[in-house]
């Protein structure tokens, strides 16, 4: 609640400038956002599609040299002469020597031929060692077959390596990429040796250097294994002042990986070549989008300029909307103040002054409205609480009469005397003047010419006991609504019991509201006629005098209550057969002065 009336405004015309501002400050921040983010991601594709395009083609020359290399290994795989040797049971023989000769001859004229190539190498199962070099550059046997590059290359897979110092030669340790593959003889279970082929490094060095990238970007190659084949801070890497996220890269398939470096969002472009290494080109997007401070001051300022314009053009409208409506406010306060006889003076043809002057018809049609409704419900309140009273007097008042007439007729003249008194006061409290309420006080005092009357009726047949808590006797409430409860004990409660019956009326004051309840010990009543007892006009006894009546009396006293005073108060009952009835009336208190009658 309190977060919706922080957005309500007072003041029409405020609801409508701010409804305007906000309105174009958010289209406002949208499209400059927008168009500032659309700018930027296109720089940022952009520069990533180049930087794909970069290392596709990085890819594709690497996956050539590759591809160069297995051609010359595939043809000296099928070379007969290095078949021959490598096959040879003594291959330092004179036929050996002018096989070796012939060979490293052909060797030669390949590795002069591609600058490519480094160096190429033939090591027999069975001894033989062949070279494009001379014999006595290379290291030993032993040594020779304890490299990597031997022992890895089996079962006619080729194996390339990352970037290593090459161990072949004796003082010598250039940085190569070696592709070794097993060879076998032609039974091809045999082996029989295996070849060796070195890739320059300066090739794939000079390739990937002199990609730029940015200021920061670079590109860098992983072999399958997550060793660097190539960074250009490999040293760096070497001694961990830098990393690399490989794990990640080795996870991640062909296209973009975006991480965090240093709060710094830098973006991976990966390649996978054909042989497993993986390519990734380095960019950096705020490197990328080089007039971001100018782009974002200019959509600022313009935004700042549209603003400016906006809110003028707001507060006019404001005014100039809002100015008829305050004239209609001000009539309608008016109205609230009770003056039916305000016109609104709006002339304008559009939908305020439509408005207006249904609000001049409206006032005419509530103003004949009011009267009619409260001269009929004048009427009706008055005409419905008569007859409700009206309700509960006939057979008492009958009965009450053939029980003086029989003690007249007996000579009880002092009963007589008695019950005629009481009578005559009841009669005078029902009349009244007109009052709809009396205090408590008159109405127990009612209550108590009523049980006078009903004890000589039925001689010996109840007790009764009334106790009302002092400061409640002040308090007002409706004429005769305790005599039928009453009446209802007597008839249906005592009147047929064996034994003498008790009648106990108590009253008091509960946090501002009346409680009074009317007890006794009489016969009671099943659930069935107690979920009955309020129903319009519903009996309690088909075999009791007036029972009908004395129903509709109970009924009539519930509704009487509820009309007057609301749905909140009434009566409310509880009973069990052959234990008696209470029934409790709840009414809200408040103080009347009344004069005794």
């Amino acid at each position: 609640m309190n977060k919706r009336r922080f957005f309500r405004f007072k003041s029409i015309h405020t609801s409508i400038a701010v409804a305007f501002s906000c309105l174009i400050i958010g289209t406002t921040l949208i499209l400059s956002y927008n168009t500032y983010r659309q700018s930027s991601d296109s720089v940022t594709e952009n520069s990533v599609q180049y930087t794909n395009e970069l290392i596709n083609q990085v890819g594709t020359t690497i996956e050539t040299y590759i591809d160069n290399m297995k051609s010359i290994s595939s043809l000296l795989y099928n070379n007969g002469q290095i078949r021959q040797y490598l096959t040879m049971t003594d291959p330092h023989s004179e036929v050996g020597q002018s096989l070796v000769n012939a060979i490293e001859s052909s060797l030669q004229v390949i590795v002069q031929s591609r600058n490519d190539i480094s160096a190429i190498l033939f090591i027999g199962s069975n001894g033989a060692v062949i070279s494009d070099r001379e014999q006595s550059a290379l290291k030993s046997y032993p040594e020779l077959i304890a490299q990597d590059w031997y022992t890895k290359a089996k079962n006619d897979a080729i194996y390339i390596s990352s970037s290593e110092v090459e161990h072949v030669y004796r003082n010598e340790y250039p940085w190569v990429i070696s592709m070794s593959q097993q060879f076998r003889g032609d039974d091809r279970i045999n082996k029989t040796g295996v070849l060796l082929i070195d890739l320059n490094y300066t090739i794939i060095n000079d390739l990937c250097s002199h990609i730029q990238l940015g200021k920061r970007g670079y590109v860098f190659i992983v072999n399958s294994e997550g060793d660097l084949v190539y960074h250009p801070q490999q040293q760096i890497i070497h001694t961990n002042l830098k990393s690399e996220p490989i794990e990640a890269i080795l996870a991640s398939g062909d296209g973009q990986l975006s991480l965090k470096e240093n709060d710094h969002e830098k973006i991976l472009s990966i390649r996978t070549t054909n042989f497993g290494w993986k390519i990734v080109g380095v960019t950096y997007p705020e490197e990328l989008v080089g007039n971001k401070k100018k782009m974002q001051l200019s959509t600022v300022l313009w935004g700042s300029v549209c603003l400016i314009i906006a809110l003028g053009i707001s507060i006019v409208l404001s005014f100039t909307l809002s100015r008829p409506i305050k004239k209609l406010e001000a009539n309608m306060k008016q109205v609230e103040q009770g003056n039916f006889d305000i016109r609104a003076d709006i002339t304008q043809a559009d939908e305020i002054g439509k408005l207006a002057r249904s609000f001049n018809v409206m006032l005419v049609k509530i103003k004949d409205l009011m009267k009619q409704i409260v001269h009929e419900e004048a009427l009706l309140r008055t005409s419905e609480i008569k007859a409700l009273q009206s309700q509960i007097n006939p057979h008492f008042l009958y009965n009450t009469l053939e029980s003086i007439i029989w003690m007249a007729e007996t000579n009880k003249m002092r009963e007589v005397v008695k019950m005629t008194m009481a009578l005559s006061k009841m009669l005078r409290y029902s009349i009244g003047k007109g009052e709809q309420e009396v205090s408590v006080s008159m109405e127990m005092e009612h209550l108590a010419n009523y049980l006078t009357v009903q004890s000589m009726r039925y001689t010996n047949k109840f007790s009764y006991a009334i106790e009302v808590e002092p400061e409640l006797q002040s308090c007002r409430m409706l004429r005769i609504m305790l005599q039928p409860l009453v009446e209802n004990a007597i008839y249906h409660g005592i009147r047929r019991m064996e034994e003498r019956g008790h009648i106990r009326i108590e009253g008091r004051l509960v946090d501002g509201v009346i409680q009074i309840t009317v007890s006794d010990n009489g016969l009671g009543m099943d659930k069935a006629k107690l979920q009955g007892l309020l129903g319009a006009g519903a009996g309690l006894g088909p075999d009791s005098e007036s029972s009908k009546d004395q129903g509709l009396g109970v009924w009539n006293v519930h509704h009487r209550i509820q009309l007057f005073y609301g749905t909140a108060y009434g009566l409310s009952f509880e009973s069990e057969p052959e234990e008696g009835t209470t029934v409790t009336l709840r009414i809200p208190c408040s103080e009347l002065e009344v004069k005794d009658e």
